[in-house]
């Protein structure tokens, strides 16, 4: 794997993984907070709590100064985050009646995991070149 991942590096060049990582990262987490709002709105009983939908929504609201100032250490964490929403959508996908919902949910925030684990990876390893 990791010699994939170092001729994948010499081949299309640090800087154009960094911005791809960055593109997935970005579309993966809007996408999965716009769910969890989703969920927290139109999927739950009673619309006065908003206390679920905080639950849900809050976790990836944390890590939003991290991705604006583009840290890789922050991408790393929220990659562990990730791996939490992954397990809830697919518990959710085992529910009746709400397969199409958990399966989507366990792949954006798969896309999510894959992005921020690219970006920490090599955007740590363009910081280093650039020192």
């Amino acid at each position: 794997m990791k010699r994939w991942l170092d001729n994948l590096e010499e081949r299309e060049g640090l800087t154009a993984l960094v911005t791809r990582c960055r593109r997935l990262v970005i579309g993966s987490y809007a996408i999965l907070i716009l769910m969890m709002i989703y969920r927290g709105v139109a999927v739950e009983s009673d619309a006065s709590r908003i206390g679920p939908m905080v639950a849900f929504v809050l976790p990836l609201v944390l890590f939003l100064p991290s991705i604006l100032a583009r840290r890789a250490r922050g991408h790393a964490w929220l990659a562990f985050v990730s791996l939490l929403y992954f397990a809830q959508g697919v518990m959710v996908a085992g529910l009746p009646g709400q397969m199409a919902r958990g399966s989507l949910e366990a792949l954006v925030s798969l896309a999510l995991f894959a992005g921020c684990t690219g970006y920490a990876r090599f955007r740590s390893r363009q910081v280093k070149a650039e020192a």
